[in-house]
């Protein structure tokens, strides 16, 4: 081995050391980055009423997205199939608690060990996964309460929770989208929300009155309104196509909005009822929008 293999070597040894050493002692520790970018793996990209394959030969599954092969974000029974074998993540997040973005049973199938999710709903997750851990005689999972606003480390990927414009069934719900960022890149994931709410826009940063802040550099947003459907009822609670394109609009021209050349923003959360099929979203969708594809996998970069 020559001197400067043994150095590197040494040094990569010790940084595992003193990490594996503090994470022991209960620091949090952000690991070396493993790969360039930030990979999203579309597991789902339908709104609820999608069930199975409908009359145009068309199928999404529930929306879910996995971070860097190793984080979930929302997760049902349709989106297990779409799971690297390779990958085993161990850490999930919340964005809501309706039963199209959650459900405990699947997360303890999939090999979670932390849940997270807004400390509005805490007691009820906590309780419903107790339920299910039970009944799969699997372990229980640390279920953790979030705050708005609380960064949250895995790894080498920040997650903040921002509010979303968003009613469950419970009333004091705090509804969920996230600010997912590693090296440079600033991911919004916004589902299930109608618009990007100002206490959202003002802890991401993309607040024009807030000249503080940073710009996004990647988009992922609802869209279960499609074409020409903006005066549907969904719309005190989600978003249309016309309703993303224009937040894109007002980003860019306040310079709010910095992604790397050619990088698309990317709907998700499609309504069967509400929208054509991919190869007519491919033809119709306004630039830079494009739909995203079930088993779809993207690395954004910064810019």
């Amino acid at each position: 081995m020559n001197r400067k293999t043994f150095l590197k070597t040494t040094a990569a040894t010790l940084l595992a050391t003193s990490v594996e050493g503090l994470q022991a002692k209960g620091f949090a520790v952000a690991t070396p980055p493993t790969a360039e970018g930030l990979q999203v793996r579309f597991l789902g990209t339908g709104a609820a009423d999608w069930n199975g394959r409908d009359e145009r030969g068309e199928h999404r599954r529930l929306s879910s997205i996995l971070l860097d092969d190793k984080i979930f974000i929302d997760l049902t029974a349709t989106n297990l199939e779409m799971i690297p074998t390779e990958a085993h993540p161990e850490t999930i997040f919340y964005t809501h608690s309706h039963g199209d973005h959650y459900h405990p049973a699947s997360a303890l199938r999939a090999g979670v060990k932390r849940v997270y999710l807004s400390q509005t709903w805490y007691d009820i997750a906590k309780a419903d996964f107790q339920r299910a851990a039970t009944q799969a005689e699997r372990p229980m999972p640390e279920i953790i309460p979030l705050y708005v606003g609380q960064k949250v480390y895995v790894g080498d990927v920040a997650i903040t929770p921002l509010p979303a414009s968003h009613a469950t069934g419970y009333e004091f719900e705090q509804t969920l989208m996230y600010l997912v960022e590693k090296q440079g890149v600033r991911l919004i994931y916004a589902t299930d929300t109608g618009g990007i709410p100002a206490v959202a826009a003002r802890l991401a940063g993309i607040d024009a009155h807030d000249r503080s802040g940073k710009p996004i550099t990647a988009l992922i947003m609802e869209a279960t309104m499609g074409i020409g459907h903006d005066d549907d009822f969904r719309s005190f609670t989600h978003t249309s196509v016309a309703g993303v394109e224009r937040v894109v609009r007002v980003l860019e021209k306040t310079k709010r909005y910095a992604p790397a050349a050619d990088q698309p923003v990317y709907l998700t959360h499609m309504a069967r009822t509400l929208h054509g099929t991919q190869a007519e979203l491919e033809r119709d969708l306004p630039k830079p929008l494009r739909a995203a594809r079930d088993g779809e996998v993207v690395i954004f970069k910064a810019k």
